[in-house]
C-alpha cells in the first residue's frame, strides 16, 4: 500500500512516462470516478484493460442509451459527474438521445467518445463518423484531443467544464491516440476547477431581502439547484422565518420537504393544486435554483396559476437561467444554498423577532388537506382492472422513507408528480423536459450504484419499458437490486389521450400489444411478478424491496382513464381542406 500511495504521489508531482490510456484513467482516478458505463469495444480497449486495476467498475449495458441515463441519476444522487464510453461511431451516436437529456437536466456527465483513427479520417471508413458536430448541440462542450500528450489536460478541461456549466461534455479522442507515450502530471482536481461560486452580489441580496421583508404574500420555488448544492436547510430557514409557502418546481419533489407544514407541493404538469393556489395570488415569488421553464410553469387542470404582477427574485448558478423565461426584479448569480444561508441571516436582521403567521400556517394545511382528499378520491374510482391512480397511491404508501424513485415519461409517469412525496433531497429522478421515454430503469440502475443502502424504484409505462427492458439483463449480471414497477396498459397513453380529445377518438398507432412482463423478467434471471388487484401491489412492493433482488413487477391497469394532454398548449382541433378528408374535420363530426 505504502509504495502505490508513493507512485500516486510521484505522479501528482513531476512528470513521468506513461501511456495516454494510463494517463486518462489516471485523471478519472483523482476525479473520484468509481464506474463507468458502456459497452466494450476495441476503439477504447487498451484503456478498457486498465479500470480493473484502477478501481474503476466498468459497467456493461445492452444499449448505450442507458449509459448516459445510468450516469445521469448517479450524478444526480451522488453529486459526482458520471462518465460513459462507447465504441466509435455507432457506440457513440447511440447515446444521443441520453446525453441530450442530461445536458437539459443539467447533470455534469463527461462522454468519453473514441472516434475514427487519425490516418483513415475523411475516408468514409468503418464506424468513421463526426461525432464532434453531431454532440455540439446537446452538450455544454465538445474538447477534442489534438495530440497524444493532451490527453489528460483535454480531459481535465472536459470536468472543469461538465461542473462549471452544469451539463454533459464530449471527450473526443482518436482512437489511435490511446497508444504511445507522454510524460505528465496528474492533477488533483482542485489544482484545475473550482466549483464553489458564493452566494451572489450581497447588494442584490440586499434588495432581494427588502423585497420580501415588504411582501404580502410571498412564495417560494425550490428546484434542483436547491437539491445539487444541499440547500433544502437554508430554504426552510427562509420559510420559517416568513411564514412562506413552498412549491417545488416541475418533477423536484424532492426539493424541498413534504412533511413540512409550509410545503405545498410541485408546480407544473399533474403538480399539485395546492401549490398552484398558493402560487397564484403571489406578490413576490422567491425561485431558488430553478431555471422556471416554459412547460414547468403552464396552465394546469385550467388553472393559469403562475402570477403575471408577482415581482420575481431568481437565483441561479448559470447567467443565462436568470429571467430567461419571466422577467425578474432581482437576478442573483450565486450557488443556491449560499445564496440562502445569506438571505436568512439579513432577513434575521432586517426583521429578528417575526412570530409566526397563523393565517398562512392555517391556509396552507386546508389547501393541502383539499389537495389530498381530491387525489384520493381520484384515486379511488375502480378501474378495469386497477385505475392507474390507485395503483400510484397504493405504491407509494408502501415505499420506505429513504425511498429513492426514478419516473419515466408517459400518462402515468407524469400523474405520479401528483402522488409521490420525498422528505430529503436526491430522491426523486425524473426524465425532465427532454420528455424521452426509456428512461427510468437505467436511471435506476444509476442511483442504486450512487446509493447502494437505499431503496430503489422505477415508475415506467408499459410503451417506455419495451426501450428499456434489456437493461434486465444488466442489473442480474451487475447484481443491481432495483424494482421496476410497469404500469400495463397496453397503450402509449399519453398520446392516444390527445387522439382522444382531438381526433374523435381515432387510434393510429397508439395500442400496443405485450408480453408477459413478469414471464420476461423471470426468464432474465430476475423476480417477476403480476399484480391485478390493488391491495396486492403494496405488499408485492414491500416484498421485492426486502429481496434484494432485481423485480419486475407487471401492473395492469385501465388504459381508459387518463390524465389530461402534455401539450394542451400545442394541439388544435382537426381542419381538413381536401374532399377525401373532409370526414376527418372537426368541423364534421
Amino acid at each position: 500500500m505504502a509504495k502505490v500511495e508513493k507512485e500516486l504521489q510521484q505522479i501528482q508531482t513531476k512528470k513521468v512516462k506513461m501511456t495516454p490510456s494510463e494517463a486518462i484513467v489516471e485523471t478519472l482516478v483523482a476525479e473520484g470516478v468509481k464506474h463507468i458505463s458502456g459497452i466494450l469495444g476495441s476503439a477504447f480497449m487498451d484503456m478498457l484493460d486498465l479500470l480493473p486495476e484502477a478501481g474503476i467498475r466498468f459497467i456493461g449495458v445492452r444499449h448505450e442509451q442507458s449509459a448516459a441515463h445510468m450516469a445521469d441519476a448517479y450524478t444526480r444522487v451522488s453529486g459526482v459527474a458520471g462518465v460513459v464510453i462507447g465504441q466509435n461511431g455507432p457506440g457513440i451516436t447511440n447515446m444521443v438521445t441520453s446525453v441530450a437529456a442530461a445536458n437539459q437536466a443539467h447533470t455534469p456527465m463527461v462522454v468519453i467518445s473514441p472516434s475514427a483513427g487519425t490516418p483513415t479520417v475523411g475516408w468514409d471508413g468503418f464506424q468513421e463518423c463526426d461525432q464532434v458536430s453531431v454532440f455540439k448541440a446537446i452538450t455544454k462542450e465538445t474538447v477534442r484531443v489534438t495530440h497524444p500528450s493532451r490527453v489528460a489536460d483535454c480531459l481535465r478541461t472536459a470536468f472543469r467544464i461538465a461542473y462549471a456549466e452544469r451539463g454533459p461534455v464530449l471527450f473526443d479522442i482518436p482512437r489511435d491516440y490511446f497508444y504511445g507515450e507522454l510524460e505528465d502530471v496528474i492533477l488533483e482536481p482542485h489544482q484545475y476547477r473550482v466549483d464553489n461560486r458564493g452566494c451572489g452580489s450581497l447588494e442584490l441580496i440586499d434588495k432581494a431581502v427588502e423585497l420580501l421583508s415588504n411582501a404580502k404574500n410571498p412564495v417560494i420555488i425550490s428546484g434542483r439547484g436547491v437539491v445539487d448544492s444541499d440547500g433544502i436547510e437554508a430554504v426552510k430557514e427562509i420559510a420559517e422565518h416568513l411564514t412562506t409557502p413552498v412549491a417545488v418546481s416541475y418533477m423536484h419533489n424532492d426539493a424541498f420537504p413534504a412533511n413540512h407544514a409550509l410545503a405545498v407541493g410541485p408546480i407544473g404538469y399533474m403538480g399539485s393544486k395546492a401549490a398552484m393556489y398558493a402560487l397564484k395570488d403571489a406578490d413576490v415569488v422567491l425561485a431558488i435554483g430553478t431555471r422556471l421553464s416554459v412547460f414547468g410553469t403552464l396552465p394546469c387542470y385550467d388553472i393559469d396559476y403562475f402570477p403575471k404582477q408577482a415581482k420575481i427574485i431568481q437565483v441561479d448558478i448559470n447567467p443565462r437561467n436568470i429571467a430567461r423565461t419571466h422577467p425578474v426584479e432581482v437576478g442573483i448569480i450565486g450557488d443556491a444554498n449560499a445564496a440562502s444561508v445569506e438571505i436568512a441571516k439579513r432577513l434575521k436582521e432586517r426583521t429578528p423577532n417575526l412570530a409566526p403567521n397563523q393565517e398562512t400556517l392555517r391556509q396552507v394545511a386546508e389547501l393541502k388537506a383539499q389537495w389530498e382528499k381530491e387525489l384520493v378520491d381520484l384515486a379511488m374510482v375502480d378501474g378495469n382492472p386497477i385505475n392507474p391512480r390507485r395503483a400510484l397511491l397504493e405504491l407509494t404508501k408502501a415505499l420506505p422513507e429513504n425511498t429513492i424513485v426514478t419516473t419515466d415519461i408517459g400518462n402515468v409517469s407524469s400523474t405520479a408528480n401528483a402522488y409521490l412525496k420525498f422528505n430529503n433531497g436526491r430522491q426523486h429522478i425524473a426524465a425532465l423536459t427532454f420528455g424521452n421515454t426509456g428512461f427510468a430503469y437505467p436511471s435506476a440502475l444509476g442511483a442504486k450504484l450512487a446509493n447502494p443502502n437505499s431503496p430503489v424504484v422505477a415508475i415506467v409505462g408499459d410503451g417506455a419499458w419495451g426501450m428499456s427492458l434489456h437493461e434486465v439483463s444488466t442489473a442480474v449480471e451487475e447484481n443491481i437490486p432495483v424494482v421496476a414497477c410497469v404500469f400495463n396498459n397496453h397503450a402509449w397513453c399519453a398520446e392516444k389521450k390527445n387522439q382522444v380529445d382531438f381526433y374523435n377518438n381515432r387510434f393510429v398507432g397508439a395500442d400496443i400489444q405485450n408480453p408477459d412482463f413478469a414471464e420476461v423478467a423471470r426468464s432474465m434471471g430476475a423476480v417477476g411478478v403480476s399484480v391485478d388487484q390493488p391491495e396486492d401491489l403494496g405488499p408485492a412492493v414491500q416484498k421485492a424491496i426486502e429481496s434484494g433482488k432485481p423485480t419486475v413487477i407487471d401492473i395492469h391497469v385501465d388504459g381508459t382513464q387518463l390524465a389530461p394532454p402534455f401539450r394542451k398548449d400545442a394541439l388544435k382541433m382537426p381542419v381538413r381542406l381536401l374532399p377525401k378528408y373532409a370526414h376527418l374535420d372537426h368541423r364534421n363530426w
